[in-house]
């Protein structure tokens, strides 16, 4: 059965959760002392869709002192944004 189906392979897990990229050198579309949510990275266009949850990379400089309301924030991406003078809240 496996050699006639063999796309049913392996293991697929029903509770993944996929989120959408955006890397901090992409919040510098945002003035000085704005604040970063999903709903503003969509009116901005730097992401497809507003229901999925957003994950902040922290690839690129960040050069404005920003407010961060995202899903996830990787450890470097947390990191700059403090360092430029920001705060990540979660």
């Amino acid at each position: 059965m496996i050699r006639r189906l063999p796309k049913l392979r392996g293991f697929s897990n029903l509770n993944r959760q996929s989120y959408q990229v955006v890397n901090v050198s992409d919040l510098n579309h945002f003035e000085a002392g704005e604040e970063v949510t999903p709903i503003a990275l969509f009116q901005k266009k730097l992401i497809r869709r507003k229901d999925l949850p957003v994950k902040l990379l922290g690839d690129g400089v960040l050069e404005k002192k920003l407010t961060v309301k995202l899903h996830k924030v990787s450890a470097t991406a947390k990191e700059k944004v403090q360092k430029a003078g920001g705060k990540i809240l979660q």
